[in-house]
């Protein structure tokens, strides 16, 4: 059973999913820290297929997307620090 993304932001054809990690810090500290995977949708013949290959078209959205995927890390960041007080 594959781990599963806990976000996903999708414009057109361009998506990020965030992926959630649970480390610890310097201080022994249990730590949340995300990571972003940003793919291509495409359609090859009659099944959909992704790549993380993109074309000068694609990178508007690449960009829009990366930058949705940053605000949303960093709103999950605020909430688990006001949480934590």
């Amino acid at each position: 059973m594959s781990k599963k993304p806990v976000h996903e932001i999708r414009l057109g054809r361009i998506k990020a999913a965030v992926w959630e990690n649970e480390t610890e810090d310097g201080t022994g500290q249990k730590v949340t820290r995300h990571n972003v995977t940003l793919t291509r949708l495409y359609k090859d013949g009659k099944h959909w297929k992704d790549s993380s290959s993109f074309g000068r078209d694609d990178l508007p959205l690449v960009a829009k997307v990366a930058d949705q995927a940053h605000s949303w890390i960093f709103q999950q960041r605020r909430e688990q620090t006001s949480a934590e007080f």
